[in-house]
């Protein structure tokens, strides 16, 4: 299946974070040596070896989890492969699901692929919810139904999600005339992504020279859509994006920022969206909290303290993956055990504080690590609390098999023709539709 380049980027965001917390090298390595492919199931010493898959950096190994649970379990010793793009990760995963051979005791799946590996393949996978008793009340209910399937089967443990947020510079909004305290901040698009384009509005009249007041349209496209129920599909598994008024409200608003000449015209994580960055070129953007340490690195030290974070108008989600155990699996029991603690509350917890990846767990939000962090960079935010509450907010998105490529199409064929090629909202929208329609006819 193709996967959104969105998600591959996410993927180098989140190595970046994580290297920038933990001065860590972000890449691909095992953990207590050797390849880890195929899960042997015993070690040379006699030792059980869990082998685990997954694409980019999760951070287990970075935030010392592998080395916690080997102590913890001295008869273990955990192998972690790593595919650096994600985009090349789940086709290899369905190859290797179809043959029944090469598959990780432990995999990662990323949300943008579960609804159609639920869908098709759930049976390949064990059910860790009513089979072997995880409580799936550690997990949002939003997180755990999207790895659910319609016979009650749990395939997939929730890692991380990615709440929504709006990272804003205090000294950009100062200057259009806009207010800078977060609180009041937050107050101007409360409750409607509308109000944020509005605001956009007001800061162009007064627009410091030579800045925005966002970067893409597509990122607003993005965060609009993402917090709606219904998208691309319906309740029933119907395709419904031709019609859908999430789709419409979040095109129409897009259109707005382009026309309104509010965005910079960039494309996320390519190098010109870097450097605007560095240059101070936009003055908010829609952030996932994983899109923290990225900000902070890109617009470097000379901005530290001038950026914010406001709540978004409204919650929404953008990333997070689940941990699954094949039915295929060598060493399945011991899988099943590790996966469960990985993703237990108290290593989300712990994660979070080392490597950024906000919890899938409610239960961590009263934790201390997460409910009194602050971002000292961001003017010291309480991003703690920010995320939590957007998280909890977050409705359950209807998923469908193709719905991070419709996605993917309204926004790197559709919006992407209006911004940087200066087509009509009209020509856009079709050029979304029509490489939509060739996408399901493959």
């Amino acid at each position: 299946m193709r996967r959104s380049a969105h998600m591959s980027r996410r993927t180098a965001a989140l190595a970046t974070t994580a290297a920038l917390l933990t001065g860590l090298l972000a890449g691909c390595a095992d953990d207590g040596g050797g390849s880890g492919q195929g899960g042997s199931g015993e070690s040379t010493d006699g030792k059980k070896t869990v082998t685990i898959g997954v694409f980019g950096v999760f951070g287990y190994k970075q935030a010392g989890l592998y080395d916690e649970y080997q102590k913890l379990n001295p008869d273990v010793v955990i192998k972690e492969t790593s595919i650096e793009r994600a985009d090349q990760y789940y086709p290899q995963l369905l190859t290797h699901l179809g043959t029944g051979s090469g598959l990780q005791d432990i995999q990662a799946i990323e949300v943008g692929n579960i609804a159609e590996t639920v869908t098709r393949h759930a049976d390949k996978f064990v059910d860790l919810g009513r089979e072997k008793g995880v409580d799936e009340k550690n997990w949002l209910d939003w997180k755990w139904a999207q790895a659910t399937a319609e016979d009650g089967r749990t395939i997939g443990l929730g890692t991380d999600v990615g709440p929504m947020a709006i990272c804003y510079r205090k000294d950009l909004f100062e200057k259009a005339g806009l207010p800078t305290d977060r609180e009041k901040v937050g107050a101007l698009w409360a409750g409607d992504w509308e109000k944020y384009v509005e605001t956009g509005e007001k800061y162009m009249e007064k627009a410091p020279s030579g800045t925005v007041y966002t970067d893409t349209a597509i990122g607003l496209f993005n965060a609009s859509v993402s917090g709606r129920v219904e998208r691309y599909y319906d309740r029933d598994g119907e395709l419904i994006y031709k019609d859908s008024p999430a789709v419409k409200d979040s095109w129409d608003l897009a259109m707005r920022a382009v026309e309104g000449k509010m965005t910079a015209r960039l494309k996320q994580f390519d190098k010109p969206w870097d450097q605007a960055y560095a240059n101070g070129r936009f003055a908010s953007v829609a952030c996932p909290a994983w899109m923290l340490g990225y900000i902070k690195e890109k617009a470097g030290p000379k901005a530290a303290d001038k950026w914010d974070i406001a709540p978004a108008p409204k919650p929404a989600n953008w990333g997070g993956s689940f941990l699954s155990v094949p039915e295929a699996a060598k060493n399945k029991e011991e899988a099943v055990k590790l996966a469960a603690w990985l993703t237990a509350p108290e290593q989300q917890a712990k994660l979070f504080g080392k490597q950024a990846s906000f919890p899938s767990s409610p239960t961590t939000y009263e934790m201390p690590e997460v409910a009194d962090a602050r971002h000292e960079y961001f003017g010291d935010a309480p991003i703690g609390e920010i995320f939590s509450r957007a998280a909890e907010d977050m409705p359950t998105l209807v998923l469908g098999e193709k719905d991070l490529a419709i996605q993917t199409a309204f926004t790197d064929v559709g919006v992407l023709q209006v911004e940087q090629q200066g087509k009509s909202p009209e020509a856009g929208w079709a050029a979304a539709l029509k490489n939509i329609d060739n996408l399901l006819d493959q």
